[in-house]
């Protein structure tokens, strides 16, 4: 059953949203709909790689190189997006013979969304369930493309190399820390009580560490007790080790998920 059916299951509550600015609107509207609140405050800021970057010119090399590659890996539907954006700036028709792929459904859609037909496991939404499938078992001689934004996991590239294959990164977007002044934190993070906090990446939730800590770490000692929402037990890890003691594991990143992982036990059970 769709979680819209699950009419002020929110009601009277407050989530934070912490998703990047433009990736926000959708969860927020979700969580009106459901009658809580949404209090949004990115923890991640996205900016796209232009001609002055340092990283711009192996970039546009891989995307010159583009019909040299078996396999072409987008990490996120950010990089779907400024990846597919940078690509038709040199290729006004896509090569053909490459296999388009998208870690998790999100990023699928978007691929898809840009004209890309893709394909993702069905199996989870993370590098290791892509890992897993088995069209990478046999990835011996071929040279893969993984379009990502600056840093991240080196598990996809590491793997595929220990298998055989040539992998390349191209680097399409940095992933910013955002800057907030003491009094945006406070009145986002402790004027009200939060019912719940969302965050769909260990990077995010780190960020939220750092930009408490550069101001006063002990006033936000009750987040520590705040519902924790995550996407996957890799990040609810992360989140035990920083002391959070409310720490749920959503199905998966999608707005969906993540926002029905904070109703109440008998709408989830209702959901099913």
């Amino acid at each position: 059953m769709s979680i819209q059916n699950a009419v002020n299951g929110l009601q009277g509550q407050r989530l934070l949203v912490t998703r990047a600015l433009h990736q926000s609107q959708a969860q927020q509207t979700l969580i009106q709909s459901l009658g809580g609140e949404a209090v949004c405050l990115p923890l991640i800021q996205i900016e796209p790689v232009s001609e002055s970057d340092s990283v711009y010119t192996d970039t546009k090399q891989r995307i010159l190189d583009l019909d040299l590659y078996q396999k072409v890996i987008f990490v996120s539907p950010n990089a779907a997006r400024l990846g597919v954006e940078l690509i038709e700036d040199f290729w006004p028709q896509l090569p053909v013979g490459i296999d388009w792929i998208g870690i998790g459904r999100q990023t699928v859609k978007q691929l898809e969304q840009q004209g890309i037909r893709a394909w993702s496991s069905d199996q989870g939404y993370d590098s290791e369930a892509l890992l897993s499938s088995d069209r990478f078992q046999q990835v011996g001689g071929q040279r893969i493309l993984i379009l990502r934004g600056n840093a991240g996991r080196d598990l996809m590239r590491s793997t595929l190399t220990e298998r055989g294959a040539k992998v390349d990164y191209g680097t399409v977007y940095y992933r910013r820390l955002p800057s907030y002044s003491e009094q945006t934190l406070k009145q986002k993070l402790l004027d009200e009580p939060l019912s719940a906090l969302l965050i769909t990446s260990g990077e995010s939730l780190l960020n939220l560490q750092t930009l408490i800590t550069t101001h006063s770490a002990d006033r936000y000692q009750a987040l520590l007790n705040t519902l924790l929402i995550v996407p996957s037990e890799r990040i609810a890890v992360i989140a035990r080790e920083l002391g959070y003691r409310r720490v749920r594991v959503a199905q998966g990143p999608d707005d969906d998920s993540m926002v029905r992982a904070t109703l109440p036990g008998n709408d989830l059970e209702q959901l099913a």
